[in-house]
This record gives C-alpha cells, sequence and structure tokens, in this order.
C-alpha cells in the first residue's frame, strides 16, 4: 500500500522519530513505523495534535537526527503557526512533513490542500506519482532537508496512500542514530548556535537561498520525467496520482504517437531549465491535477517568464474549466478533456449503462443513507440529546465538530447537530453563543465533541468559556479511543502508539480542574442521560460538562461481544398500528432493528447486531427484550 511504501521509504532514510496525528488518509503511515518500533532505532507517537507532532519531530530533527511528522490536509492548518517559524529557523537533521490530502473529501469535511503551504513557507514540495515512488521520493526528501537544512514537504493523495502496487525496496541502515543538541555556538550558527526563527529579516533571505539550492537540485530529479514523441501535437503536464489518470488517457485515446506526458515529482519551486525543454515541445499543454490549479498557474507563470525564449504558449485545466476544480479526478474525466483537445472522441460509459447505473447501487445492493454503526453509543447519546433539548422546550441547539459523531447532522444522529465546523470548533462556537444573554438570545448551547478531539483542540476552547463564564453545556462523547480513524491512542488511554503503558490523564479531573460542573453518565442509560442534560440545562452557572462515557462497539476490546441478547416480541410489537408509528426502524433507526413488512413486526438482525440494548428501553410499547448474556 501506498502509506506502507512511505513508512519504508524513511526506515530506509534512517529515519529516528515519528509523529502524527491520526486522520484518513494518512493514519497507517504512524501505525505501520509503530509496528516496526519493535525491530528498529525509531520512536514513534501520535501526538495530541499536529502543531504539537511538528514539533516533537523538530526536537529530533534540532538534536541531530531524521523525522518525520504525518498527517492529513486538515492538520497543516493546525501546525501552520509553528510551520512557519520552523520554516525560518531550518532544521539540522533531515525532516520530512508529510500531509496526505483527500481529493474528493471521501474521508475528511473537505478537500482543502496542504501544497498552498509549501508555497506559504517556501518550503520544498515533493510529490510521489507512484507506489514505488511513494518509497523512494521519501528517502529522497531527507536527503534534500539536509543539503539545504530546511524542512521538506512530502504530498500524499488518497488514491495513492491507500490503493496497493509492487515496490523494490532498498537496504535498511545498520548504524544506529545519536542524539544531540548543540546550542552554545553564535546566534547566528544554523548548526551550533541557538535554534529561532528571528532575526527575520535575515532568516528569509537564508529561506529563499534554500528554495534555490532545491531548484537546482530539482533540475536533475529522476522523479520530473517525459514520455513520449520529440516533437508532440500536445503535453500532458501532471503530477501525483494524476499522472496514471494521464497515462490511462493517452493509452485509451491511442495517442501514445502525438501527446507527451511530463510528470513531476518536484512541484514546487518548479525547475526552470527543465520546464524550458519541456514547454518547448509544442505550443499546447494540459494541465492534469487534484484538486486546485496550483501546478497550472505555476506553468502559466513560468512559461510567461521563459516567452522571450520559448514563444506563446496555450495552457489548458481548471481555470479555463475543461477539468473540474473539485473533487476527484479520474480516467474518464481525464480521458474527455484530452479528447476535446486533439479532436478525438470519447465515450466514458454507453448511455443506457449511465442511465441504468444512476438507478441501482452497485452489486444490486440497497442503497442505505449514512448512519452509526449498530450498537454506537453515539446514537444513544444524540438520542437522549435531542429528547432532552425537546422536553426543555426553548429550541435548545447542539454545536458540533469533526469524527464518527458528525453524522449527528443527519436523521441518523436526529438532525441533532446545528453547526458542523473543524475539531474543537463545536465548543469554541458554543461559547461565542453561551455569550449572547444580553442580546436577547434565551436558547441553551449545547456543544459536543469526542474524547481525542477534547485533547487536540476542545480544551483551549473549554478554558475561554470557563474564563468568560460562558453559559455552555459540553459533551463529551468519550468511547475510549480515535474511532473514526481505527482507535488510534490518546493520553486519556493507558497505552500509547507503541502499544507500551502510558499515564492516563483524566478528561473528568481535567475539566474540573478548568473549573467546569462535571458529571458523567453512561448513554445506554437513556433515563439517567436525559435527567442529568436536562437539570444542566436549567443551570445557570456558567460551564457545564456532561461526559458521556462507553467504548465504541468496533473497538478491539469490544468489537463481538454482546452484553444482551436482543429480540422482539411480535404480540407486543404494534407497528404501525402503535401510537409510536414505528419508532424503532423509523426514527431510532439503528441497522441492527428492521421492518419486517410481511409480518408488520420489527425485526433484529442478530448478525449485525451489537447487544446494547438500548433500542429496548426506547420501545414504547415494549416489545423489544434484551436477555443478559
Amino acid at each position: 500500500m501506498g502509506n506502507e511504501a512511505i513508512a519504508r521509504g524513511a526506515l530506509e532514510a534512517g529515519c529516528a522519530v515519528a509523529a502524527g496525528y491520526p486522520g484518513t488518509p494518512s493514519s497507517e503511515i504512524i501505525e505501520n513505523l509503530a509496528k516496526a518500533a519493535g525491530e528498529r532505532p525509531i520512536y514513534v507517537e501520535w501526538s495530541v495534535n499536529e502543531k504539537v507532532a511538528l514539533e516533537v519531530a523538530a526536537a529530533a530533527s534540532f538534536a541531530g537526527l531524521r523525522s518525520l511528522c504525518v498527517m492529513k490536509q486538515n492538520g497543516v492548518n493546525v501546525a501552520s503557526d509553528f510551520l512557519l517559524h520552523l520554516a525560518y529557523s531550518g532544521t539540522r537533521g533531515g525532516m520530512v512533513l508529510l500531509p496526505c490530502d483527500d481529493p474528493g473529501a471521501l474521508s475528511s469535511v473537505n478537500e482543502g490542500e496542504a501544497r498552498h503551504f509549501a508555497k506559504l513557507v517556501e518550503i520544498p514540495l515533493l510529490e510521489p506519482g507512484d507506489f514505488q515512488e511513494a518509497k523512494d521520493v521519501v528517502r529522497f526528501a531527507f536527503e534534500l532537508s539536509e543539503a539545504i537544512r530546511g524542512l521538506v514537504m512530502v504530498r500524499s493523495v488518497t488514491r495513492l496512500s491507500h490503493a496497493s502496487g509492487d515496490v523494490v525496496l532498498g537496504q535498511l541502515p545498520d548504524a544506529p542514530p545519536s542524539a544531540r543538541f548543540v546550542h552554545n555556538g553564535f546566534v547566528l550558527d544554523p548548526m551550533e548556535g541557538p535554534v529561532m526563527s528571528p532575526p527575520v529579516a535575515y532568516k528569509h533571505g537564508v529561506l529563499q537561498d534554500k528554495l534555490k539550492k532545491a531548484v537546482e537540485m530539482f533540475e536533475e530529479s529522476p522523479f520530473n520525467t517525459y514520455a513520449g514523441p520529440e516533437k508532440p501535437e500536445l503535453v500532458i503536464i501532471t503530477s501525483s496520482a494524476a499522472g496514471l489518470y494521464a497515462k490511462e488517457a493517452i493509452g485509451l485515446l491511442g495517442a501514445e504517437g502525438s501527446v507527451g506526458l511530463v510528470k513531476l515529482g518536484t512541484t514546487w519551486p518548479l525547475p526552470p531549465r527543465f520546464m524550458e525543454r519541456q514547454l518547448s515541445r509544442c505550443d499546447r499543454f494540459l494541465v492534469v491535477e487534484e484538486v486546485l490549479p496550483f501546478l497550472e498557474e505555476h506553468v502559466k507563470v513560468m512559461a510567461q517568464e521563459l516567452s522571450a525564449k520559448i514563444g506563446p504558449k496555450t495552457v489548458y485545466g481548471k481555470r479555463d474549466g475543461l477539468l473540474p476544480a473539485y473533487g476527484e479526478l479520474n480516467p474518464d474525466i481525464v480521458t474527455s478533456a484530452l479528447a476535446k483537445l486533439i479532436g478525438k472522441t470519447h465515450m466514458a460509459a454507453p448511455p443506457e449503462y449511465a442511465a441504468t447505473a444512476g438507478q441501482r447501487s452497485f452489486f444490486g445492493a440497497p442503497n442505505r443513507e449514512l448512519t452509526f454503526c449498530p450498537g454506537c453509543p453515539h446514537r444513544a447519546s444524540f438520542w437522549g440529546i435531542a429528547n432532552a433539548l425537546a422536553a426543555d422546550g426553548r429550541e435548545g441547539f447542539v454545536c458540533g465538530d469533526i469524527g464518527c459523531y458528525s453524522m449527528a447532522v443527519l436523521p441518523s444522529g436526529f438532525s441533532t447537530l446545528k453547526t458542523l465546523h473543524s475539531m474543537g470548533s463545536g465548543t469554541g462556537v458554543a461559547s461565542g453563543f453561551g455569550k449572547l444573554s444580553p442580546f436577547g438570545l434565551t436558547q441553551p448551547v449545547v456543544s459536543v465533541c469526542g474524547d481525542s478531539t477534547f485533547f487536540h483542540a476542545a480544551m483551549p476552547a473549554l478554558v475561554n468559556a470557563v474564563h468568560h463564564k460562558s453559559d455552555i453545556t459540553m459533551v463529551i462523547l468519550d468511547n475510549s479511543g480515535t474511532g473514526m480513524t481505527g482507535f488510534q491512542p490518546h493520553p486519556g488511554l493507558p497505552r500509547d502508539a507503541l502499544g507500551k503503558d502510558a499515564p492516563v490523564v483524566d478528561i473528568a479531573a481535567v475539566c474540573r480542574a478548568m473549573g467546569a460542573r462535571v458529571e458523567i453518565c453512561d448513554p445506554f442509560d437513556i433515563p439517567a442521560t436525559q435527567k442529568t442534560l436536562k437539570n444542566l440545562l436549567l443551570e445557570k452557572s456558567g460551564v457545564k460538562v456532561l461526559i458521556l462515557r462507553q467504548i465504541c462497539a468496533l473497538s478491539p476490546e469490544k468489537k463481538g461481544k454482546k452484553k444482551f441478547d436482543v429480540a422482539v416480541n411480535e404480540e407486543k410489537c404494534l407497528g404501525e398500528n402503535c401510537g409510536c408509528n414505528r419508532l424503532c426502524t423509523r426514527i431510532f433507526r439503528c441497522p441492527g432493528l428492521f421492518w419486517d413488512a410481511e409480518k408488520k413486526c420489527a425485526r433484529v438482525d442478530t448478525v449485525i447486531c451489537a447487544g446494547c440494548g438500548v433500542c429496548a428501553d426506547i420501545c414504547p410499547a415494549g416489545a423489544i427484550m434484551k436477555m443478559e448474556n
């Protein structure tokens, strides 16, 4: 897998420290390095957030070690404060920042890009184009970092990180790394003096000199290639996984004799001599990339700068609408765009197939909306929250953020969330709402966040709310892990990324130390949860915290273990004739329950039922029974 190749490249480069924060599609990089830590001299950690991860990796670099920092695209925003300083201060041991972007937002709430940060902070950007390069580019990135004494960004995308291909492995280093932080030299000595970002004017000039050195190395990079005729009709310029789509498009149209392909692995800054050779091949170019026209705009700038030598050029891509500037690319999209430019026809799919595909899901399976898993504690939590707010009667609302619980904005979570932004922003936004009573706001304000998110970004928001006496109730959905990305540990758990024992940072104790009133409930105990929350909503003493603690149904500790056997008493279930009108399957909608149209009653799918027993508590007719195992 691409992420495994990236991890292997780091090991072959002698990386000694790797830190990150989990987020699809990047998580497997740290997980694979953690597995290797038992055999290789490498320290690996899941840091509390991306900024801290970058700081941890930077410390290793300052001590002369090679280090890697891994995150998904949203994480670079979190790390950007320190990132701006690190670019100026420089590094010592080779250091690589590796964000994984998610075109199409397949596992994200946006498809923001990390590439722009490379230009913003003026560090080199590399983009591997296949699985072999995923390993080799990472190894080269460490060498480049040490050559320029600066941070290097390597960008992956979902279809590279999570797809698989053949990789030829290299040798692993034998010599164990040794750390020593030298700091008593001259103040401006980058290798022996203090490590700091000021003085800015001087350091900014040094930073730009480092970029010039990187560009010189890019001129002869084996990761920049051209394939095709000497005098093509048109040239595609591409990078990353989009290069695979472009290569396939040329083949599908049989255009190998007329269309050239420039595949760039060093995408910022562009090497001018290499680009001059490629831009001299013809007059028309198509730039294929994901997502925004980052490479396209830089190609146009370079074409203009070189125009006296190479003449005017026409560059097609996203800015003229030939390719979409949002969403994932695929071979059909790229092939259709190329066909228009070279006068060929391409039918992506027969009209009759497209019409049928729009009406059916794959393999004839029924469509199913996004929903919480069977036995998910979040479903019970939002059932309790939604009903407590309804009983309160003051049109209270919930501010949320990113995690599995984001689905509570949908009917599967009873449409409970009314704001949804970045990690920790639910409580930050709520703290703002909680200060609006002087302006006539009387609605109860509730925020929700997960346990991992609490440590990542919600703690500062809670501090802000407590300090300013904001009238809010914060609900922490503690399911004992970073559930959305694979149960990676966080400071609230007794283990670290290496599986070793670690001290637990108690969430309730932290909240009490901040000055909040704290209550703890099991969300599966619906009556107690609703009673507690209703009491907290009525209290006007600033910040209240309700911790709803129940382990995720899919966690390794709980998966496959049922507390209850659940069944429906068909004689008691009145279904559509009941006053609830199929409450369990129409509103509660756990996938473990389904409506038997033939028998006119609810049924339990015993294969997927997790045995939480919550459905028995919400059935008004008492038709759902739970028997403890």
